[in-house]
């Protein structure tokens, strides 16, 4: 593992957060190191081999008011659009944690280098990127 400027407490939240694909019970959960079974056909049906699951809410992991969060979402949204990018709307919680759930986006046929500069952009300290093998990477940016 590589030296990071993020506390050892975020990192390990980052690692047990369950990543959701949708919002109801045929949402698709990405684990970090866990392959996920439900990415492939997903990404087959929408001819790509890879992904990427950002927020834009709570940058550098400090808690933000939900106004800002929810523009910084739209921002990240319209950010997708002009990639032109075909995104899920999702969201991110730890089980068991007092943290609010975080909205999100998988970006389908996201690159890791475009991903690691739109978590950049956002000022986030960590994405999620998911390559052909399907199997969610964590991905500090600090």
């Amino acid at each position: 593992m590589r030296a990071t400027q993020i506390a050892d407490d975020k990192v390990r939240a980052y690692r047990a957060t369950d990543y959701r694909l949708g919002h109801d019970e045929q949402s698709i959960v990405l684990r970090i190191g866990q392959r996920c079974d439900l990415l492939a056909p997903l990404f087959v049906s929408r001819s790509v081999d890879c992904g990427a699951f950002l927020t834009a809410y709570n940058p550098r992991g400090s808690q933000q008011a939900d106004a800002r969060n929810d523009l910084a979402h739209a921002r990240l949204a319209a950010r997708l659009g002009q990639l032109g990018l075909q995104a899920i709307e999702g969201s991110g919680s730890e089980e068991g944690s007092e943290w609010p759930a975080e909205r999100s986006y998988f970006a389908l046929g996201m690159a890791l280098d475009v991903a690691r500069q739109i978590g950049t952009e956002f000022d986030q300290d960590a994405i999620v990127w998911v390559g052909a093998d399907a199997v969610p990477e964590l991905i500090l940016l600090r």
